[in-house]
């Protein structure tokens, strides 16, 4: 049985798989970026629209929250699909690292959005109300006092993001995105390659694991004791 395992993975190309896990890592990292940029604002946004928040607006919610709705429930599949046409529009390519990035944008920064408005919900209302009985604008409230007081919450929801990329840049190898995904479907699905499969999910396993216990301890590191 040992022989028969060693033989298995003798066969494997590990230089393929080193690569395959840079582009995944590549597009992951790009991506979060990006998610955060765009995400973190209209995460923003939303809470202070938001019911019973200092910029309360029903119909403004309403509408950024069913467009955040209707793109978090779009399977990413069709997603990608879909952005096609963007996505050359805006890298030149649908294929590869570069054409996997916008639509993985796409996809998450609703996510992230809708976990930041729920992380910045659960900062203490007196925090702002003390904010704002000292004189301090809406921004110097947002900026100087609800955000600083959630670092610890937003790094846990960007953890959660990243975790969640990783899945969807695997996903992202049914269009020729690049990476493990790629990988696993051309050599472990369509060549039938059972241990290449195997050992792109144990790779994507691996790497969720290192994410989530790096999250978890950025969030201890700045929670307050």
């Amino acid at each position: 049985m040992i022989s028969s395992l060693q033989s298995l993975l003798g066969a494997i190309d590990w230089f393929d798989i080193g690569m395959a896990t840079v582009e995944t890592l590549a597009m992951v990292g790009g991506s979060l970026v990006f998610t955060v940029i765009f995400g973190l604002p209209l995460g923003v946004v939303l809470f202070l629209t938001g019911p019973r928040q200092p910029m309360a607006h029903a119909r403004v919610y309403g509408i950024l929250s069913l467009l955040v709705n209707l793109v978090r429930s779009m399977p990413f599949v069709i997603l990608l699909i879909l952005l096609i046409p963007f996505t050359v529009s805006v890298v030149g390519t649908s294929i590869g690292v570069p054409g996997a990035i916008p639509p993985l944008v796409v996809g998450a920064t609703p996510f992230f959005a809708r976990l930041v408005e729920n992380v910045l919900r659960e900062v203490d209302r007196g925090i702002i109300e003390a904010s704002q009985s000292m004189g301090a604008s809406l921004a110097q409230t947002i900026f100087g006092a609800v955000l600083p007081e959630a670092v610890p919450g937003l790094l846990g929801a960007i953890t959660v993001t990243a975790i969640a990329l990783v899945s969807y840049a695997a996903m992202s190898g049914v269009i020729g995105g690049g990476g493990l995904g790629d990988l696993a479907i051309r050599f472990g699905y369509q060549r039938f390659q059972t241990e290449v499969m195997c050992v792109t999910v144990a790779v994507l396993l691996a790497l969720v694991q290192v994410l989530q216990m790096a999250g978890d301890r950025l969030v201890h590191r700045f929670t307050r004791s």
